[in-house]
């Protein structure tokens, strides 16, 4: 799959694991994800880009069991978040503060060992995208946008290394967000997304990807 000199994905390689990636209907409840390929997916969330690089979110993972077999019923009774090996819970910020700003401003002062007053416009201009916001823009909207950034990243990530994906909107956030604690933490759920590995009686497995041509979709100007 990788160029073996430079560990970089072929073209080819990268559109045959997209090609083979589907939504899993149904996945094999005995197989559970390795500890070091759930690592790499982990970091892989940690890695997705951000506006502002402020990472709005939380990423809740369930692999409990017992509380895997609470789902179905919150989940429209979709049974991949019972059968799953990893289910993650996509969750955002209800509103962004001064705080979270100043957070995002000390982390990167730390890891770069920039000086926090060279940041001073940048968090003013953080500081105005939120305080005097554009019609129509709502702090949570904004962040919720932002975790489908991390879902998309997540699947193609997943697919590249052999691992079942199912993104679920058919969810009851409200009922998520009880059931995991959330309620009055600042972070709402938005998304789910079960990964693990695909039942061998899964008939979606084998058919055809139905997309529009490239031409379809695709304009250059």
């Amino acid at each position: 799959m990788a160029d073996n000199s430079t560990g970089v994905i072929s073209g080819s390689a990268l559109l045959e694991r997209l090609s083979w990636r589907y939504a899993c209907k149904s996945f094999d409840p005995s197989r559970t994800i390795s500890d070091t390929d759930w690592r790499a997916l982990e970091q892989a969330l940690v890695l997705t880009p951000s506006s502002y690089g402020l990472q709005p979110w939380k990423f809740v993972v369930v692999t409990s069991p017992e509380v895997k077999a609470q789902l179905p019923a919150i989940s429209w009774n979709q049974g991949q978040v019972r059968d799953g090996s990893h289910v993650v819970v996509f969750t955002a910020r209800e509103s962004v503060s001064e705080a979270d700003i100043d957070r995002h401003l000390n982390r990167i002062s730390t890891v770069r060992g920039t000086p926090l007053e060279s940041l001073a416009g940048f968090k003013q201009m953080m500081l105005g995208s939120f305080k005097n916001p554009p019609a129509g823009f709502t702090p949570f909207g904004w962040a919720a946008n932002q975790v489908y950034i991390a879902l998309g990243n997540l699947m193609t990530c997943a697919a590249v290394m052999n691992i079942d994906a199912c993104p679920m909107e058919g969810i009851v956030a409200s009922k998520y967000d009880e059931l995991l604690g959330l309620s009055g933490t600042g972070y709402k759920t938005v998304v789910v997304c079960v990964l693990g590995y695909r039942s061998i009686d899964d008939k979606y497995a084998s058919q055809a990807k139905v997309r529009f041509a490239a031409a379809d979709v695709v304009e250059y100007r």
